[in-house]
C-alpha cells in the first residue's frame, strides 16, 4: 500500500500543532511540526506513540511500513526525509523516544 493509503487509516491529528520527541531524560530532540510537508509525520508517529506508547524498535518497524514508497527512498538518500531516517535509526537500535503532543489552541 502507498504512504497515502495508509495515512487514510491514521487518526485525525487535526488536533495537534506539534509533536515534541523526547530522549530518555526528556529532553527535546526533534519537533515535528502540523503543516504542509510534515502533517504525514504527525499522524504517523502520532499512531505509534498511540499504539506503543513511544517510538520502540518494533513501533520504528511498523512505521517504516507506514512509510511505504519514501521509506526506500529515505534508505537511498539519507538526510531527505528525516522523520523516517530517526525510524530507521531506531530500528536499527538508537535509543527509544518518548512523544509528546502540543495540541493547537
Amino acid at each position: 500500500m502507498r504512504f497515502a493509503e495508509n495515512l487514510k487509516k491514521l487518526p485525525r491529528i487535526s488536533h495537534i500543532a506539534t509533536l515534541r520527541l523526547l530522549d530518555a531524560d526528556g529532553n527535546e530532540i526533534a519537533r515535528i511540526e502540523n503543516k504542509p510537508g510534515s502533517a504525514g509525520s504527525v499522524a504517523v508517529y502520532n499512531y505509534l506513540a498511540q499504539i506503543y506508547g513511544a517510538i520502540t524498535m518494533e513501533a520504528a518497524e511498523k512505521g517504516l511500513e507506514l512509510y511505504a514508497e519514501h521509506t526506500e527512498e529515505a534508505r537511498a538518500t539519507p538526510g531527505k526525509h528525516p522523520s523516517i531516517d530517526r525510524l530507521i535509526d531506531i530500528a536499527a537500535g538508537a535509543p527509544v523516544l518518548k512523544v509528546k503532543p502540543v495540541f493547537a489552541v
